[in-house]
């Protein structure tokens, strides 16, 4: 994956005042520009955050290298910040106040809110963050307009000894935290997460908070170390191809009781049908690529009983849990951010979470 960056424009001395902000554009497949634009105006119940730091999600990653979306956007939906300004009629917020966001609130009241299945709300997938052009998160600019659905029931206060950084965390420990809670992970069970980049090392933290023995896989050596830290038993060098042997080798040849699929391989779904026990979970977390197609053995679950489930973005049920897990560090998020990035590198910080060396694991936006 190639990023382009460019310089256009001078950074405004005063960019509140002159209306004018930088901001990551994407400007089509693979190409992100470093510009000025203008500083979103609100409304009435709107609010006009200053962002303080953004993490590089592999949605986003996806979005720029295989095209997904019509540009121009600004993307960035793992953002924390501070209010710069409040529409009328905001009661919940005030100037001055820090804060993290979500970008997606469900309605509520639709058939899919009473299902619980709010990532499928038609208010849900309408993007409520935006620093211009077509919504889509905003947190690679420096600033970003709230809608009013966000302002009242999706945006969050952040106590004070809680760090910006840590913060952006709020948003992916939800969506992992809505996965495992999916794969119905229970105290005592045997869970195999696929992937220990930042949302599988998230995966394993939450499946081991929940009570389960975790193992892990990764092929790179820096991310199998840090994954005993996050509360993994073992990880496990997926190359060596033993895998499967050493996981029925520690449940006494029955398999694990969830497999939790956080690399977007079409190989990793067989893989981890494989390590399932017969009536066992797969979760997909990372297979939501739109074109990408997918084989596995239908006996696995037409005989062996194996249930395979899906997993998409956020939970307002989980909302509050999410930000106590982090805001009182129960998962050292902190430390799982490996490297920072001024905006004006954004092109940089997109090209190594999108090719992690040996140390990478969480990338930041970080904003001045």
């Amino acid at each position: 994956m190639s990023h382009t960056v460019e310089q256009i424009g001078a950074r405004s001395a005063g960019a509140k005042s002159s209306g004018q902000m930088r901001a990551g554009v994407y400007r089509g497949q693979g190409r992100v520009v470093v510009e000025s634009v203008p500083i979103p105006e609100i409304g009435e119940g709107e609010v006009l955050f200053r962002v303080a730091a953004c993490g590089v999600c592999g949605t986003d990653i996806k979005k720029i290298q295989h095209g997904f979306i019509k540009p121009p956007q600004i993307l960035g939906h793992e953002l924390a910040g501070t209010v710069v300004e409040t529409g009328r009629g905001v009661a919940k917020f005030k100037t001055g106040d820090r804060v993290v966001s979500f970008h997606h609130v469900p309605c509520g009241s639709c058939f899919y809110c009473e299902k619980k299945l709010f990532s499928q709300c038609a208010g849900y997938k309408k993007v409520g963050l935006t620093a211009g052009f077509d919504p889509n998160g905003g947190g690679f600019a420096e600033y970003v307009r709230a809608m009013p659905w966000v302002v009242e029931r999706g945006m969050i206060a952040l106590p004070s000894g809680v760090s910006f950084e840590e913060a952006t965390f709020v948003e992916p420990v939800n969506t992992c935290l809505k996965a495992v809670r999916k794969a119905r992970v229970a105290p005592g069970e045997v869970v195999v997460v696929l992937g220990q980049g930042p949302v599988g090392m998230l995966l394993t933290a939450l499946a081991k908070i929940e009570g389960a023995t975790v193992y892990t896989s990764d092929p790179i050596v820096g991310r199998r170390e840090a994954s005993s830290r996050f509360g993994a038993a073992e990880s496990f060098d997926p190359a060596e191809g033993n895998l499967l042997e050493e996981i029925r080798r520690r449940t006494h040849g029955r398999g694990a009781d969830a497999v939790l699929v956080a690399v977007p391989k079409p190989s990793s779904v067989p893989e981890a049908l494989a390590l399932a026990r017969p009536g066992g979970r797969v979760l997909l977390f990372a297979h939501n690529d739109p074109a990408l197609q997918l084989e596995f053995p239908a006996a696995a679950v037409g005989i062996e009983e194996k249930e395979i489930l899906g997993s998409y973005s956020a939970s307002v049920d989980e909302q509050a849990e999410s930000a106590a897990l982090v805001f009182e560090r129960r998962i050292p998020v902190r430390e799982m951010i490996s490297h920072r990035f001024p905006l004006e590198r954004i092109a940089d910080a997109l090209e190594l979470a999108a090719r992690p060396n040996g140390d990478t694991l969480k990338v930041v936006i970080a904003h001045a």
